[in-house]
């Protein structure tokens, strides 16, 4: 009899150390998926889409050389009126999202616009009011992540490229 309490409550706590186990452990989920969904942008369609909804708020900006740094970098600036400043710029967000599929982006602040669309995010910050008779600078970075989230690299881009 004995003995087979002693098999009985064996198996019990084998059993119960094999319950324990299975249930304490994370379930395998599989990969991760990519930070982004589609086929990568190149920076001539990111930054052409960007300059193109800015323009059609009439805020004017130039690509400026990358400098071949490797890293997936792009960043374009120009003046407006410091009056408008602020309504072409969210308006410009808002023509990106609509007219080229751009996504809004993670939240940076108040004073932050951010968009994202397959590898790339744009960030531009409002800019504070500017000394009376002087354009307000709008300055807009681009950079964009390969599918594990570290920056791809890139060649130059021409500074002249729309």
């Amino acid at each position: 009899m004995r003995r087979r309490q002693r098999g009985t409550a064996l198996a019990c706590l084998v059993t119960a150390a094999l319950l324990t186990a299975t249930a304490c452990a994370p379930p395998d989920l599989g990969p991760l998926p990519p930070r982004y969904s589609g086929p990568p942008l190149s920076a001539d369609t990111a930054v052409s889409e960007m300059r193109s909804a800015l323009a059609a708020e009439g805020v004017v900006v130039e690509r400026e050389p990358s400098g071949g740094l490797g890293r997936c970098l792009e960043r374009l600036s120009g003046r407006h009126a410091p009056e408008t400043v602020d309504a072409a710029l969210k308006s410009a967000f808002a023509r990106a999202r609509s007219e080229y599929g751009w996504q809004t982006g993670p939240d940076m602040g108040s004073r932050t616009l951010t968009l994202t669309k397959g590898n790339w995010t744009v960030t531009a910050g409002l800019p504070v009011k500017p000394a009376q008779g002087i354009q307000a600078p709008v300055v807009m970075s681009l950079m964009c992540l390969d599918g594990s989230g570290t920056p791809s690299a890139a060649g130059p881009a021409p500074s002249n490229a729309a």
